[in-house]
């Protein structure tokens, strides 16, 4: 007889309690949801550093930006080739090419630039009361010291005038009147009435330190011609001349063989940079025919700054 197997019932038997690996439901039910709870806050704890970034986050971007910068500057410092050197060969080289292609001024033309804003022309006029009209008795030339209208001039280019007239290099034209004289050194100073607006007055230079061969140019109105200019050198210093008319002696003239004629008198000789170291005053010429030979003599502006009143060098 073929016996019938019975199979317990899966929660098994009252007495038989609960297996060994088994927990009573009661338990994981009571204990459960205190593990849920405390499981995530023991698995993710909160970073310790969060607080101090957030509390200096600016501080930080500031740090990090500077370093950047640094970082930028030394790599620049780096890579960025160094400037090289300038030789003396290098400034040779530039300054023969430009010899070789630019034509520069020469030093007449620069020291004419300088002086011509402040030449101008004198007149010596004689009037005819039945006609009511001006003749011109003399020409010469002369050079504005100071910008109000003061000009050097020769007395003779001036002496025993009715009127004097001057006109200036922009052709603006003014009476003058003869406001001071120098006869020992043949040297007469003048004040225009009216002068332009823009009237530019000559840099005047010592001659102390003037030296035997320096360059030198006289400008003016030889024959009533100009402005002209000629240009020659210093040929010699302290010099003396007798008129003509042998009324004076004029003493510590400069000699030079700048071309002048007529009219060039009380005109500037000036150095290589433009400034007035003498007014023109005469020439010399054992003719009668008075035309230059080569020996010209000017006024030093020693002796012209005395004239006018002016300091001493």
């Amino acid at each position: 007889m073929v016996k019938v197997t019975f199979y317990s019932s899966s929660r098994g038997s009252p007495s038989a309690g609960p297996p060994r690996h088994a927990r009573p439901r009661d338990s994981l039910e009571r204990h459960s949801p205190a593990r849920e709870t405390s499981a995530p806050a023991a698995a993710n704890p909160p970073p310790r550093s969060r607080p101090f970034i957030k509390r200096h986050e600016r501080f930080l971007w500031v740090i990090g930006a500077a370093g950047l910068v640094l970082v930028l500057i030394f790599a620049h410092t780096v890579l960025t080739p160094s400037p090289r050197r300038i030789t003396q060969r290098d400034i040779d080289a530039a300054v023969f090419h430009t010899l070789k292609h630019k034509t520069l001024p020469s030093a007449a033309a620069k020291a004419y630039e300088a002086i011509r804003a402040s030449v101008v022309r004198v007149r010596g006029l004689e009037l005819d009361p039945d006609r009511d009209e001006e003749t011109e008795k003399s020409v010469g030339s002369g050079v504005v010291i100071v910008d109000k209208g003061i000009i050097l001039t020769n007395l003779h280019v001036v002496a025993g005038a009715s009127l004097v007239k001057v006109v200036f290099a922009d052709g603006f034209q003014s009476e003058a009147a003869i406001i001071a004289a120098q006869p020992e050194n043949d040297l007469a100073v003048l004040q225009a009435k009216t002068v332009p607006d823009d009237l530019a007055a000559a840099t005047l230079r010592s001659t102390a330190d003037l030296a035997v061969g320096d360059q030198v140019i006289a400008v003016g109105f030889p024959f009533g011609i100009g402005p002209s200019v000629s240009a020659g050198v210093v040929s010699g210093l302290g010099r003396e001349y007798r008129t003509p008319e042998g009324q004076r002696l004029l003493t510590n003239l400069i000699q030079f063989d700048a071309a002048a004629n007529p009219g060039n008198s009380g005109g500037p000789l000036v150095d290589a940079d433009g400034q007035v170291v003498g007014i023109v005053t005469a020439i010399l010429n054992p003719t009668e025919q008075r035309f230059f030979i080569g020996i010209g003599f000017a006024v030093t502006m020693e002796s012209a700054a005395a004239a006018v009143g002016l300091p001493p060098f």
